[in-house]
C-alpha cells in the first residue's frame, strides 16, 4: 500500500501578507494501486464545460459529409486535423420556436442550454446546462464554477440561473491566477477587483510554498517528483507570461510606451487569442488542483465584436454587410473569423489532451461542448446549430464520431450531457423541445 496523501492536500504560503495556497495534480500517491481510482475509492473527478463563439458557421461548408467515426472534416473543421478523434460533430440539431420570436444571438443558444425556447429577448424561463450539473458537481469544490471570457467583458456569460441571475465572467489572466491561487484572496462584496501585480506576481505563487514543496517531495517517488517538476515548470511559465502581458519588454529597439493600467485585453483578435490561451491555461491548472469541476469558457459573445487590427468592422457586422461571394458561395471575410474560432478551440482541447492526469489525459476526464448562437448568422437561422464535444467523460462517452441530427431538437444534446455527469434527469425540455432521447452514438 502506499504511503498516501489526501487529495485535498495543499501547499500553503505568504504573499505580501496574504495566504496563498497552491493544489496539486493528479499524482500517483493520490490513487489506488492500479491508478483508476482515488486511493479511497472514489472515481477521478469528472468535469463539464461549456466553450462557445459567436455568429456561427457556414451549414454547407461545416457538416462532415460522412457520418460515424472517422468522420471526413468538411472544409470549415479541417483545422481540427489530428484531434479529430478527440471531437465529436453533431450537425443537423434544431431549435423549434413554437410561436416565440427568434431573437438574435439569443434564442438560440438559450434554447440549446435550457432546453426552452426563450419567449422574448433578454428572458429565459429555465437555469442553464452547466448550473444544472455543477448542482450535482460543485458542491465538493472551491468554486462552484468558474466563468472565462476572451474578450473583456465580465458581463459577457451565458451561465444563468434565471434571466436576472447572470454568472460573471473572470476576463483578466491576472485576475483568475489571483482567484484560484489566493485563499480568499478577493471578496466581491468588497467591489470590483483591481488585482495588484507587485503583490500576486513579484512574489511568486511557487516561491510562497517553497518549504511545502521541500517537504512534499521527500514523500514522493520518483514518476511524481517527475510529475510535480513539470506542473510547477508550466506554472512559472505561467507567471511568467502573464507578468509580460502587464509591460511589454524595454527592448531599446522600441520607444517605451506610457504604463499601462491593466492588462491588453479586448476585441481584437490578437488580444482575444491570447487572453483565451492565458485564461484556458488557468482553467488547467484549476481542473488539475479540483478548484472546480464546471466551466464556462466564452470566446466570443452572439453579438461577436472581434476585429482585425487596423479595422473597425466587426465579426458581427460582417456577417450582415458582406455579401456572399458568388463564387466561393460564401462570405470570406466573416469566414475567416469563423475559422479563427475554431482554431481557438483546438487549441483549447490540445492543451486538456496534453494534460497529463493519472493514467491518462485530463481530456480523458472531462466532457466540454463547444456551440454557437447560430448556424449561418447573416440569416439569423436557428436551425443546425453547431455543436461540438470532446473529451470521454471517465470512458462514459465514445469520442471521435460525427452524429447528424436529421432536424431533431438541440435539447437532445443537453439531455445526453446532463445524463453522462450523473444529474437524475430522464427528460427534459419543454414544448417542441421535450426530448427523453439521449444521442445513444456517443455514450459508451
Amino acid at each position: 500500500m502506499k504511503n498516501q496523501l489526501s487529495r485535498r492536500t495543499v501547499l500553503r504560503g505568504m504573499i505580501g501578507g496574504a495566504a496563498v495556497s497552491i493544489g496539486l495534480p493528479l499524482l500517483d500517491i493520490f490513487l489506488n494501486d492500479s491508478g483508476t481510482a482515488l486511493a479511497g475509492g472514489a472515481p477521478v473527478p469528472l468535469r463539464f464545460g461549456t466553450w462557445a463563439w459567436g455568429c456561427g458557421m457556414n451549414p454547407d461548408r461545416w457538416a462532415p459529409a460522412t457520418e460515424g467515426a472517422d468522420y471526413e472534416l468538411s472544409p470549415e473543421l479541417e483545422v481540427l486535423g489530428d484531434l479529430k478523434h478527440q471531437i465529436s460533430v453533431l450537425s443537423g440539431f434544431n431549435v423549434f420556436l413554437d410561436g416565440a420570436p427568434n431573437e438574435p444571438h439569443y434564442t438560440g443558444v438559450i434554447a440549446n442550454l435550457t432546453g426552452t425556447t426563450p419567449p422574448d429577448a433578454d428572458m429565459q424561463l429555465a437555469p442553464t446546462l452547466d448550473t444544472l450539473i455543477s448542482a450535482v458537481h460543485g458542491g465538493s469544490t472551491r468554486f462552484r464554477s468558474l466563468e472565462l471570457s476572451a474578450t473583456g467583458v465580465p458581463s459577457q456569460s451565458y451561465s444563468r440561473e434565471s434571466d436576472s441571475v447572470i454568472n460573471a465572467s473572470l476576463v483578466s489572466p491576472l485576475e483568475a491566477y489571483a482567484r484560484i491561487f489566493g485563499d480568499d484572496f478577493f471578496d466581491p462584496n468588497d467591489g470590483p477587483f483591481v488585482p495588484d501585480p507587485k503583490t500576486v506576481l513579484r512574489g511568486s505563487a511557487l516561491s510562497a510554498v517553497s518549504d511545502d514543496v521541500k517537504r512534499l517531495e521527500k514523500r514522493l517517488g520518483s514518476h511524481d517528483n517527475q510529475r510535480l517538476d513539470q506542473y510547477f515548470t508550466s506554472l512559472r511559465q505561467l507567471e511568467r507570461q502573464i507578468e509580460i502581458s502587464l509591460s511589454p519588454p524595454n527592448l531599446e529597439a522600441c520607444r517605451r510606451p506610457s504604463k499601462p493600467r491593466g492588462e491588453d485585453v479586448g476585441t481584437e483578435v490578437t488580444q482575444a487569442n491570447a487572453t483565451h490561451d492565458l485564461l484556458a491555461d488557468l482553467l488547467v491548472f484549476a481542473l488539475l488542483c479540483d478548484q472546480t469541476r464546471v466551466f464556462n469558457m466564452l470566446f466570443s459573445q452572439g453579438i461577436s465584436a472581434l476585429r482585425i487590427r487596423g479595422e473597425d468592422i466587426s465579426h458581427h457586422q460582417l456577417t450582415h454587410d458582406e455579401p456572399v461571394d458568388p463564387e466561393l458561395g460564401f462570405q470570406p471575410r466573416a469566414t475567416a473569423f469563423s475559422q479563427i474560432s475554431v482554431q481557438a478551440w483546438v487549441r483549447f482541447v490540445d492543451k486538456l489532451a496534453t494534460t497529463p492526469e493519472g493514467t491518462g489525459t485530463l481530456l480523458d476526464n472531462c466532457l466540454v461542448m463547444a456551440h454557437s448562437d447560430h448556424s449561418f448568422a447573416k440569416s439569423h437561422l436557428v436551425t443546425a446549430l453547431p455543436v461540438m464535444v470532446a473529451g470521454k467523460a471517465g470512458g462514459k462517452v465514445t469520442a471521435g464520431v460525427h452524429v447528424r441530427g436529421n432536424g431533431e431538437p438541440i435539447s437532445r444534446i443537453g439531455l445526453t450531457m446532463q445524463q453522462v455527469m450523473g444529474v437524475q434527469v430522464n427528460e427534459w425540455g419543454t414544448g417542441s423541445l421535450q426530448t427523453s432521447q439521449p444521442i445513444g452514438e456517443i455514450l459508451s
